[in-house]
């Protein structure tokens, strides 16, 4: 029951990503596409989380908690820049 309940999991996730993708690709402002990117991120991190159920090892969890802290510091990299032009001060 678990197994079926993980395939359709991913499988919901994975359509998510790619309307994450076209939302990325086709956003008609750089504010639409960084939400976007974010958005990918979170269901990317929900992804490996499922991996790690289904495969019963906690590497998987810890990898997604890098990319989680990655994922906040590139969207707000990307937020400074869209608001001031410079990520840098």
């Amino acid at each position: 029951m678990i197994a079926a309940a993980l395939i359709i999991a991913m499988g919901c996730i994975a359509l998510a990503m790619l309307l994450n993708l076209f939302r990325l690709f086709r956003g008609p402002t750089p504010a639409d596409r960084i939400l976007a990117l974010d958005t990918l991120v979170i269901n990317s991190i929900a992804f490996i989380i499922l991996i790690g159920i289904q495969q019963t090892t906690t590497t998987y969890f810890e990898a997604a908690l890098l990319l989680a802290m990655v994922g906040f510091v590139g969207t707000a990299a990307y937020c400074k820049f869209l608001l001031r032009g410079d990520v840098v001060e």
